[in-house]
């Protein structure tokens, strides 16, 4: 049996109603511990089946939750090393694997005492660079304000 006739035959003993192989080209992978692995291509079908969505392109690449008052506190984070509390109402997100551009998407918000009604207070996205965000919290244009909360989340391609 050649060897195109033997991949064929293990690809057909694999085929599920979730996994299909239809050439030699699709790359998964699928660790002992379940970790799957998919081309940066992987696409995801919409609810309907009419749209997809691509996967590597569609999720964020980095997320920060953070107490910003006394001592600041990272509450929980994906890609993100530390904080850095520059003063306040300012603070720096150190990303861990750096952005491919600083041309990626930043947002940024918070909230003081539980709520974010007054509309003086404002979470303001300051500078980006590859590896970090800086943000601005306060009472604007009067001062600056620690926030009991305040997150972040990026989108772009990473290095």
């Amino acid at each position: 049996m050649s060897k195109a006739a033997q991949l064929a035959a293990y690809q057909a003993g694999l085929k599920t109603a979730l996994i299909e192989f239809t050439d030699g080209d699709d790359a998964i992978t699928i660790a002992d511990a379940g970790v799957v692995t998919l081309l940066n291509t992987a696409v995801a079908k919409s609810e309907g089946g009419t749209v997809t969505t691509n996967i590597a392109q569609g999720l964020a690449k980095s997320w920060l939750n953070i107490r910003g008052t006394s001592t600041v506190l990272i509450r929980d984070s994906l890609n993100t090393s530390s904080v850095t509390d520059n003063g306040t109402g300012n603070y720096t997100q150190n990303i861990n694997n750096d952005f491919s551009a600083e041309a990626y998407s930043a947002l940024c918000q918070g909230n003081v005492n539980g709520s974010n009604t007054d509309i003086r207070r404002n979470t303001r996205l300051v500078s980006t660079t590859v590896g970090a965000v800086n943000v601005a919290t306060g009472n604007y244009p009067d001062s600056k304000e620690d926030y009991d909360q305040v997150y972040f989340a990026e989108f772009g391609d990473l290095v």
